[in-house]
C-alpha cells in the first residue's frame, strides 16, 4: 500500500496547474511511497489536456476525468473513493506543499496512529494561528482548539473516513468543507497537530479566482452554516462542550456581519437584511449557554443582536473600531542565550483613554465612556474579566512568511487606573531562544519582526513590539534596555536585536555564518543607565542645537544597536 494519495480537484484551473504540480511532485517522501489524484471536474479550458500531458511525464500522477458537479465536493468524494494510500491528503488546485510536507506529516501520523493531522498553514491566504502554536502529538476536540481550523487542508487516515462514511457535500453546497471537518472532529479518536514545519502553502490567486472566494445571498449563506450547527448539536449532548464547539460559528460567521468591518460597510436595507437574517438564526439554533460563555465585549454584540438593536450595534462598531493595542517593553535582556523581552500588553479607546471596567456597587461594568449613549448596553457587566485574556509575542521570519510562538509567561491581571476604574493587562516575560525558535530549530537568516497579539475583554488586536516611551521622547536607545548581540548555532549565526523603522519595532536580524563576525565593541544595556551615561545625556540637552545634532550623529555612527536613532 502506498503512504499517502494526495487528491486534487480541478476545475478550470488552467496555469494553476503547472503553479501547483511541482510542489506535489518533487515531494521528498519519494515518488513509489505517494501518488497525486487529479479529478477534473468537466472543466471547459485547457485543464484537462494539462493534467493528462502530467500523468503521462510522471508514473505518480493519475488522472479522473468526470462531468461537472459544480462544486469540489463530488471530486475529493471520487479522490477518496479510487485512493491507494493509507492517508489522503487534500490540495486544492490553486495551493502548494512545501517539499517536505507528506514525510513529516506522515511520520507524525504513523507514530500516533492519528486519523487526522493538521500540518502547519502558510502563505498569502494565512496568518498566525494559535492552533499551530505547538506541535501536539495527541489530542482531540474536546481539549485542542481544533474548531479554529475548518479548512480541508489535512491528511486523513482512508480507512477512518471509509469507516465513518465521511463525505463532502456534493453540489452547490456552502461550507461544504465546515460541514466535513466538524462530522470528521466529533468522530476523530487522535488528532494530531504538526506545528514545527509549515506543510501547506495556502494562496490566494492574482486573478481573485479562488474557489472559496464565490459570493452567495445571506439567506444561502447562513442556510448552510444552520446545517453545520445542527450536525454540532447531532452528535453532541446539550452542555458545556457542544455550547463550546460552536461558539466559534457563533463568533466568527454569525456576528460578521454586524462586527466592526462588515457593519461599517454595509447600509440601509442592505445591512437590515443581514441582520434579519443572523438574528433570526442566534435566536433560533444557538443554546443561550453558547452566548454567555463569549467575553464581555462579544456578549454585548450577541445581545444587541438577539434583542433587535440594529442601530447600537453599528454605533459600537464606530467606537471599537478605534480600540488599539498598547505593548510596553518593561525590560529586554539576553539570559543563558535567550532574548527575554518583558512586556505589558492593554487596550487603549480612540480618544487615547484606557479601555476600562469601573466597579460600582461589588461590580465590574464595561467601559461607560466607550458604552456612553448605546441603547441597549447600560451598564453592561463584565463578571469574569480576566477569563477571557490572553495573549503572546509572535516572531515573523519576514522572508519566509512564517510565524512562531516563542515560550511565554503571560497573565492577566488588572491595573487600577483610580476611583474604582481598571484596566485588564496581560503582564509577564517571553523568552525568545535563537536556538529553537523555528519549530525546535536554529532561526533562519534574515529579518524577523516581533509582535503582541492579545485578547482582551472581547477585543483582539496584533501591535509592533516597539522600543519604550522614554527612548520614543529622546531619553536615548539605552534606557530600559538590556540586549547586544548573541552568535548562535554551528556554524554559529549572528543574531542582532535592533529597534527598527519609524515605529521602532523589535527586530531581529539573523546574519548567516559568513557574515557572521562580532562587532570589535559589544554593547550591553542594562536596566537603569550608569551615572556616567546620566551626566552625558544632561551635558548632550546644555549644548546648542547645531552642536547637540553633530553630537547625536557621532553617537548613532557609534552604536550598531540603536538601529539608526539617537
Amino acid at each position: 500500500m502506498l503512504k499517502v494519495s494526495i487528491v486534487v480537484p480541478v476545475y478550470n484551473a488552467g496555469r494553476y496547474i503547472e503553479m501547483c504540480a511541482p510542489s506535489l511532485l518533487r515531494q521528498t517522501m519519494g515518488e513509489d511511497a505517494y501518488e497525486v489524484i487529479y479529478v477534473d471536474d468537466g472543466s471547459t479550458d485547457d485543464s484537462a489536456q494539462r493534467l493528462d500531458e502530467l500523468a503521462a511525464k510522471h508514473a505518480h500522477v493519475r488522472v479522473i476525468h468526470q462531468e461537472n458537479s459544480g462544486w469540489p465536493g463530488k471530486p475529493r468524494n471520487v479522490g477518496i473513493r479510487e485512493a491507494r494510500g493509507e492517508y489522503v491528503q487534500f490540495v486544492d488546485q490553486d495551493d502548494e506543499l512545501t517539499p517536505a510536507a507528506l514525510e513529516h506529516l506522515h511520520r507524525l501520523a504513523t507514530r500516533n496512529g492519528s486519523d487526522i493531522v493538521l500540518g502547519k498553514v502558510v502563505g498569502t491566504m494565512a496568518g498566525p494561528s494559535n492552533v499551530f502554536k505547538r506541535t501536539v502529538e495527541r489530542c482531540t476536540v474536546e481539549d485542542a482548539p481544533l474548531m479554529e481550523s475548518l479548512t480541508p487542508h489535512k491528511m486523513f487516515r482512508r480507512d477512518f473516513l471509509i469507516a465513518h462514511d465521511l463525505r463532502f457535500p456534493e453540489g452547490p453546497v456552502r461550507l461544504e468543507d465546515q460541514l466535513f471537518m466538524v462530522r470528521a472532529y466529533l468522530r476523530a479518536k487522535t488528532v494530531s497537530i504538526l506545528a514545527d514545519h509549515p506543510c501547506y502553502v495556502w494562496k490566494r490567486r492574482d486573478d481573485g479566482g479562488n474557489t472559496s472566494s464565490r459570493g452567495a445571498s445571506p439567506e444561502d449563506y447562513y442556510g448552510h452554516l444552520r446545517t453545520v450547527v445542527e450536525a454540532i448539536k447531532k452528535e453532541t449532548r446539550p452542555g458545556p462542550l457542544q455550547d463550546h464547539l460552536l461558539r466559534r460559528s457563533y463568533r466568527v460567521e454569525l456576528l460578521r456581519p454586524v462586527g466592526e468591518s462588515r457593519a461599517l460597510q454595509r447600509t440601509g436595507k442592505a445591512l437590515e437584511r443581514y441582520f434579519d437574517v443572523v438574528r433570526r438564526m442566534a435566536l433560533e439554533a444557538y443554546p443561550s449557554g453558547v452566548r454567555d460563555g463569549l467575553p464581555a465585549l462579544t456578549r454585548l454584540r450577541a445581545h444587541l443582536l438577539e434583542e433587535g438593536h440594529l442601530d447600537s450595534l453599528v454605533e459600537l462598531c464606530r467606537r471599537t473600531r478605534g480600540i488599539r493595542p498598547e505593548v510596553t517593553v518593561d525590560d529586554i535582556r539576553w539570559r543563558d542565550g535567550k532574548l527575554h523581552v518583558t512586556t505589558t500588553i492593554g487596550m487603549r479607546r480612540a480618544d487615547g483613554e484606557p479601555l476600562a471596567l469601573v466597579e460600582r456597587y461589588g461590580r465590574m461594568l464595561l467601559d461607560p465612556d466607550l458604552l456612553d449613549g448605546i441603547k441597549g448596553a447600560e451598564g453592561w457587566e463584565a463578571p469574569h474579566p480576566l477569563g477571557h485574556a490572553h495573549g503572546e509575542l509572535l516572531v515573523h521570519d519576514t522572508a519566509q512568511d512564517l510565524w512562531w510562538y516563542p515560550d511565554a509567561d503571560l497573565t492577566p491581571r488588572t491595573q487600577p487606573l483610580g476611583g474604582g476604574r481598571h484596566r485588564v493587562v496581560l503582564t509577564g516575560e517571553t523568552a525568545i531562544d535563537p536556538l529553537t525558535l523555528a519549530g525546535g530549530r536554529p532561526m533562519e537568516p534574515g529579518t524577523h519582526m516581533v509582535w503582541a497579539s492579545a485578547q482582551l475583554l472581547g477585543v483582539g488586536r496584533r501591535g509592533r513590539v516597539t522600543r519604550p516611551d522614554d527612548e520614543q521622547r529622546g531619553a536615548g536607545p539605552d534606557v530600559g534596555l538590556g540586549f547586544g548581540s548573541v552568535r548562535v548555532g554551528t556554524p554559529p549565526h549572528l543574531v542582532i536585536p535592533v529597534w527598527d523603522g519609524p515605529a521602532g519595532q523589535l527586530r531581529l536580524s539573523v546574519r548567516p555564518p559568513s557574515q557572521a563576525t562580532l562587532p570589535h565593541r559589544i554593547y550591553l544595556r542594562t536596566t537603569s543607565a550608569p551615572p556616567i551615561r546620566r551626566a552625558a545625556r544632561t551635558v548632550l540637552h546644555r549644548l546648542p542645537p547645531d552642536v547637540r545634532r553633530r553630537a547625536k550623529k557621532l553617537a548613532r555612527r557609534a552604536d550598531p544597536w540603536s538601529g539608526g536613532r539617537p
